[in-house]
């Protein structure tokens, strides 16, 4: 699979925007969803883990899953004794996994994954009963807040359609919140948190 990511990696971490709007979205996580010492956690898309690690601090233990190797050395680098993800190299879509978890994070990777149904339904095993997903993307936008579209499969989510998908797959209490706002020369661009529980 091609890593889309590859040339992005080593400055991934200086953006300002993006380490702000992780830990804009992990505090808007830990408002909503109440994150103990004992959860295991699933990061999808974890990338160089701006907000796995935000999480780690609060949780049992993060995974991170991500299919840019380039990504994930990024991550390696980060890890320490005290504060470390435990990181999967893998497509979960195509080649699920088998462990389960007490919730699942993510931010901004859904709007890189093609087939919606198949991704909710497959992360819907990984969950344990009554655990929860907590997932950040964008409003729907013109498809201009990337500089370059290769790898993106949608523009923005619709509030009303995504959240019919996620309850389509099984999931319940699907809520929707407008949590962060993306200013850029040409346009703003609204951030959603998405969680549910199974």
């Amino acid at each position: 699979m091609q890593d889309h990511f590859h040339k992005k990696a080593d400055t991934w971490d200086t953006g300002n925007i993006r380490v702000e709007g992780a830990k804009k979205i992990a505090n808007a996580i830990s408002k909503k969803i109440h994150l103990h010492e004992n959860m295991e956690v699933l990061d999808f898309g974890v990338g160089t883990g701006l907000l796995g690690f935000e999480i780690a601090k609060i949780t049992k233990k993060v995974y991170g899953v991500d299919t840019s190797a380039a990504m994930l050395e990024k991550l390696k680098e980060k890890n320490t004794p005290e504060l470390s993800i435990e990181i999967y190299a893998q497509d979960i879509i195509r080649n699920p996994l088998k462990q389960t978890f007490h919730g699942l994070i993510s931010s901004m990777t859904l709007h890189h994954i093609e087939d919606l149904k198949v991704f909710f339904e497959t992360i819907h095993k990984n969950i344990k009963e009554d655990g929860f997903i907590a997932i950040a993307d964008l409003k729907s936008e013109d498809g201009s807040f990337h500089e370059d579209n290769t790898g993106v499969f949608h523009f923005g989510f619709d509030k009303n359609i995504l959240c019919k998908i996620v309850a389509d797959a099984g999931f319940r209490h699907v809520e929707f919140e407008n949590i962060n706002t993306i200013n850029k020369p040409h346009r703003d661009f609204d951030i959603f948190l998405l969680t549910a529980k199974k």
